[in-house]
């Protein structure tokens, strides 16, 4: 852990900034508890605020998959990562999204980079690991951790460069899977809401005894990341905010389930050759072309068709 002289250090560091209370805040306040399904594209994101989510997450996992085809083991860079986010943000303006930064690509300085990014996005958001780069899923094997006070100083490196914005800084720790178990994760979390975080996020604990017990000991606003097929037991948001967390990150599902549904589909596609009998399982053209907001767009593009420059 942090020896003290390092804690006052970054406390002194991130005091500087003050109380902010940003969207996410008023969210947490308006319902007791956020559901944040993982997005990937700004297709997604699309089909998100169609359905009348008011926050969702960037999942590194998905975006990894969605956007190399390859597993969340550090693969993407922060600047990918950013470029998503933009995406995403501008597909569905009315969510409030919070972004996956991984470790912050390096130290402090590249940290502040990267969060200065992201807030370029027109994220709401983000969260930092205190994983050993490069990193792996939250659920995966062999995970390592930096030392606490290392993190706690790119939080703290975080928030300076966050100031007064309105963006929410959420420190995650991977040290429940290291030697130090959920023990040196709980104490890692307090440090890292000392340090200027504004909510805590304890990766992967293992059972619900283990949640109270997360619960019961961090500080401030705690997030939960239900996982399908992971260490964590999937619960429903007034479980979770009966268990005593804020934020809820389905980081999976949306891939997952699109996954699924491109195996089926077009696996009787390369068996029969058509989708024909498959439009059941599809979206009508013009169901599709008023997700992605054509009528819209077209209204807009006539009026400038006629627009003319007013003679003298």
């Amino acid at each position: 852990m942090a020896n003290s002289q390092v804690a006052v250090t970054v406390k002194t560091l991130s005091a500087a900034a003050g109380p902010r209370k940003t969207r996410m805040h008023r969210l947490i306040e308006e319902d007791g508890i956020v559901l944040m399904p993982g997005i990937y594209d700004a297709l997604s994101a699309a089909v998100l605020q169609s359905l009348g989510f008011k926050a969702g997450f960037v999942s590194g996992y998905a975006v990894s998959a969605a956007r190399l085809g390859m597993p969340d083991i550090g693969l993407l860079t922060p600047p990918e990562m950013a470029d998503a986010a933009r995406a995403i943000c501008a597909a569905a303006p009315n969510v409030a999204f919070i972004v996956d930064a991984d470790t912050g690509g390096g130290n402090a300085l590249n940290v502040q980079r990267t969060v200065r990014d992201i807030m370029g996005t027109g994220a709401a958001g983000l969260f930092l690991e205190d994983q050993v780069w490069p990193k792996k899923c939250g659920h995966m094997q062999g995970k390592q951790v930096i030392p606490a006070d290392e993190h706690a100083a790119k939080i703290a490196a975080a928030r300076e460069a966050i100031g007064d914005s309105d963006f929410f800084l959420i420190a995650r720790t991977d040290a429940r899977a290291t030697a130090g178990g959920l023990a040196e994760a709980i104490a890692r979390a307090n440090l890292y809401m000392e340090a200027g975080a504004d909510a805590c996020f304890v990766e992967a604990p293992r059972s619900d005894d283990e949640m109270r017990e997360v619960s019961k000991k961090t500080k401030g606003f705690r997030a939960a990341n239900m996982l399908e097929g992971g260490y964590t037991p999937l619960h429903t948001p007034e479980e979770l905010k009966e268990l005593g967390f804020h934020l809820i990150v389905h980081s999976t599902t949306a891939v997952y389930a699109s996954a699924r549904a491109l195996i089926d589909v077009l696996g009787v596609m390369k068996k029969e050759g058509t989708s024909r009998g498959q439009l059941d399982k599809l979206t009508t053209f013009e169901e599709f072309n008023s997700l992605i907001g054509l009528k819209t767009l077209n209204e807009i593009g006539a009026r400038f068709e006629k627009f003319r420059v007013p003679s003298n």
